[in-house]
């Protein structure tokens, strides 16, 4: 069983930064590959970034590549998603989840966390 948490969601400018953080609870987080989705008002919830348990694989959505990074530190249970270049419609809530391997597909993702909104004004 694991436990997500996200935090470091906020209103910026469009061009800013944000750092989301995903908190994991749970002997097992390290096994597990983690991924951040975002679903915006009106749409549905949509893959964004994933990282294997190691670290040393990820894989990110186009709308994001070269913008976002995806990060964990197993020691301290987290996983981090840099956002830079922030536009507008990347405003959704964002959302991580834990899966078996890593992958982009969101129902392989067993555990969620509940979210935490972000919020890119022009």
């Amino acid at each position: 069983q694991v436990q997500l948490v996200e935090s470091g969601g906020g209103l910026v400018q469009a061009g800013g930064s944000l750092r989301l953080s995903c908190a994991a609870s749970g002997r097992t987080f390290s096994t597990y590959a983690i991924g951040w989705f975002r679903q915006a008002p009106g749409k549905e919830r949509e893959f964004v970034a994933t990282i294997s348990w190691s670290g040393r694989s990820t894989s990110y959505a186009d709308s994001v590549k070269g913008r976002f990074t995806i990060s964990r530190d197993n020691a301290k249970n987290t996983v981090y998603l840099q956002m830079n270049s922030l536009r507008p419609e990347d405003t959704a809530v964002y959302y991580c989840a834990a899966a078996q391997k890593l992958i982009r597909t969101l129902r392989e993702y067993d555990y969620w966390g509940q979210g935490t909104q972000v919020t890119v004004s022009s």
